[in-house]
């Protein structure tokens, strides 16, 4: 007999230690810089998360983190009305992805957001792994923009980037 998923909303504090395991595991399957590691602000997020913005949820199998999203929730800075939630990361293990976790996970963040009146909610997918953005048509979700990526601390391999100026005294 399987054991239930239990599906929670969690502190930062109460779910650091169970994550640290999984964080790698989403970093290396993830991660388009790889050689940048990964040194997660745990600080920033216990402020973030003492402050109010921010929601973890969590899904368990016999108290073992099988899979987390975690939002970052606040008024918008451009329709200051709206109450929008950002996904930060969102990641079920390897092992439990056929078994609907994913898409439990998603729904139960999503009816929790709504409860206290998220308005609308943001999830990046990276190109590589569009896995994500499947499910997330499947749960009504729509693509809505693009966003790019450029290494600006390799300015020895691009010469557009070669120091000039400061951007204090640069003139266009």
């Amino acid at each position: 007999m399987n054991t239930p998923l239990k599906l929670q909303r969690e502190t930062f504090a109460d779910v650091i230690a169970d994550a640290r395991p999984l964080l790698v595991e989403h970093w290396q399957e993830i991660a388009h810089y790889q050689d940048i590691p990964l040194a997660v602000n745990e600080a920033g997020y216990q402020r973030i998360d003492a402050a109010g913005l921010l929601r973890i949820y969590t899904a368990r199998r016999a108290g073992v983190l099988v899979g987390y999203a975690c939002f970052l929730v606040d008024q918008n800075s451009h329709y200051s009305t709206s109450k929008q939630a950002k996904q930060d990361v969102l990641y079920v293990e390897q092992s439990s992805r056929g078994a609907f976790v994913g898409i439990r996970l998603l729904k139960f963040a999503d009816a929790a957001l709504a409860i206290e009146g998220v308005q609308v909610v943001y999830h990046h997918v990276k190109l590589s792994h569009p896995a994500l953005g499947v499910l997330l048509k499947h749960q009504g979700y729509e693509p809505i923009e693009t966003i790019y990526g450029r290494r600006l601390d390799l300015t020895h391999q691009r010469a557009d980037l070669a120091p000039r100026a400061t951007p204090q005294t640069a003139e266009a």
